[in-house]
């Protein structure tokens, strides 16, 4: 696909008009008329120029959040399932559209897009059967007299802060629960991938949602708009997406107006195989855990853990598969792996795997930077890589797996372990009781056990330690946009 394919088929799918902020209901120019570039990571050219919002633009997008929550927490919440199931089949009806939008802006293959345009559609659907299902309770005091009612109510306004490796998944699965909890909200989408995002909010719109419960604000001034967002006293909760660090300093920035917070940051996800493994489906699974979004996941298997006995077979047939794979332009025929988000993107993950290799692992497949343009990593495996190695304590966020061999459980369970991170892990075992173990030893908030597919709507993601907390998607997920209020009612 050349460049003036690429531009004409973005003007189809997000005319001008909607490259703008979206505040109280209109698409609107940023403060002073700035932009900002998004370029095609396929190969570094110029894709889009996005209105680039103010701090001034962010406090009229919470102007308007704050205008529209009365009435928005007071509309039914069979009203407020119906806009969502009505966006979900907005959604479902343009998916070839926005998962084509989504692979021009970030890169990955147009049916790995689709498969996230079907999963983030999800988070919709679920919620909007939730939204009718919030309810308190009622009971008698234990020492009679009285009774005891609870009721919930919406946080109120909401700030998002998504991430660009999911454009849409990210969004839905915070927009999806505040939309059926009663919430209003400002969304700052990454900056290197907002045009999915407004694409988002224009259909919510055509679904029905009232003006202002949802902005859009993307900017390049992240911190200074987070700052003021987070410095005013209406802004109830924040719900951010992202690396720990920046998490860190968002936790700290709630602290004065004591802000809900809900924190998806980043992980250091073990693959453990051990020895009585069904080899094959280990590699199926590895395919899945790696592989999702170019291993630019914060849910992407990053250290391979695999007994001693079956490395070998293991790392062979990774390898095959991994070398198999086609890499190029996502919108191209039979791709399966598009270009990393950015050139420092490539520069990490090149430098992790000379250091690797530089410790004493073996290279099996990948390895080098192809020539050309666009930031392309091949699919990579590594044998051998020792314990201590960087790749193992850093987050790779690209296509490369390592493998470091382990002897017994208690081996792979302390390695599995030594990580400031906890979001994701995977084991894959025959052995039941190696199995309840396993799910109880790990320090992560989700464990796939045989399988590398653990995402699910239907589920709560999220963390511990330093990978965050609160939960999205389950029944867990709308509890994070409710407050409680407590009734005494003297009998």
């Amino acid at each position: 696909m050349t460049g003036p394919d690429v531009h004409a088929l973005l003007d189809r799918l997000l005319p001008a008009e909607q490259r703008r902020l979206w505040v109280a209901g209109e698409w609107r120019d940023a403060e002073g008329g700035d932009t900002f570039e998004v370029v095609d990571p396929a190969d570094g050219q110029l894709l889009a120029r996005v209105a680039d919002g103010s701090v001034t633009d962010a406090v009229e997008a919470l102007d308007a959040a704050v205008a529209a929550q009365a009435d928005w927490a007071a509309t039914a919440p069979r009203e407020r399932g119906e806009i969502l199931r009505s966006a979900f089949e907005l959604i479902a009806s343009r998916a070839d559209d926005l998962a084509m939008l989504m692979s021009l802006e970030m890169g990955k293959a147009v049916a790995e897009a689709k498969g996230e345009v079907a999963y983030g559609n999800e988070f919709f659907r679920w919620f909007s059967e939730e939204a009718v299902r919030v309810h308190g309770r009622w009971m008698q005091a234990p020492a009679g007299g009285s009774r005891l009612l609870t009721i919930k109510k919406p946080v109120g306004p909401c700030f998002f802060v998504t991430p660009w490796n999911f454009p849409l998944a990210m969004g839905t699965r915070k927009i999806g629960p505040a939309i059926a909890a009663g919430c209003t909200m400002v969304v700052k989408p990454a900056h290197q991938t907002p045009l999915t995002m407004l694409a988002l909010a224009g259909l919510l719109t055509e679904a029905g949602l009232p003006d202002g419960v949802l902005n859009v604000v993307p900017t390049t001034r992240a911190k200074e708009m987070s700052e003021a967002l987070q410095g005013d006293d209406r802004l109830r909760k924040v719900s951010f997406t992202g690396s720990t660090g920046g998490g860190r300093t968002l936790v700290r920035q709630s602290a004065d107006q004591l802000q809900r917070v809900s924190m998806e940051l980043g992980g250091n996800a073990p693959f453990v195989v051990f020895e009585d493994a069904d080899v094959d489906a280990a590699v199926d699974g590895a395919m899945t855990a790696k592989m999702r979004n170019m291993g630019e996941a914060c849910t992407a298997a990053n250290r391979f853990l695999v007994h001693a006995s079956v490395a070998e077979e293991f790392a062979e047939k990774l390898a095959a598969r991994m070398g198999a794979l086609t890499v190029g332009r996502g919108q191209d025929e039979g791709v399966d792996v598009g270009p990393l988000i950015e050139e420092k993107a490539v520069e990490s993950v090149s430098q992790l795997v000379t250091d690797a290799v530089h410790d004493g692992a073996r290279l099996l497949t990948g390895g080098t930077v192809p020539d050309g343009p666009g930031f392309f990593y091949p699919p990579t495996v590594l044998l051998g890589v020792p314990a201590d190695s960087a790749i193992n304590a850093e987050e790779i966020f690209g296509p490369v797996a390592p493998i470091t061999t382990f002897e017994t459980e208690d081996e792979a369970v302390a390695r599995a372990n030594d990580t400031e991170y906890g979001l994701a892990s995977y084991v894959y075992t025959r052995d039941l009781s190696r199995t309840i173990r396993m799910a109880e030893r790990l320090e992560y908030g989700m464990v796939g056990i045989n399988t590398g597919l653990i995402s699910n709507p239907a589920a709560p993601f999220g963390g511990v330690k330093a990978s965050g907390f609160g939960r999205e998607g389950g029944f867990e997920g709308i509890e994070e946009y409710l407050e409680t209020t407590y009734v005494a009612l003297p009998v």
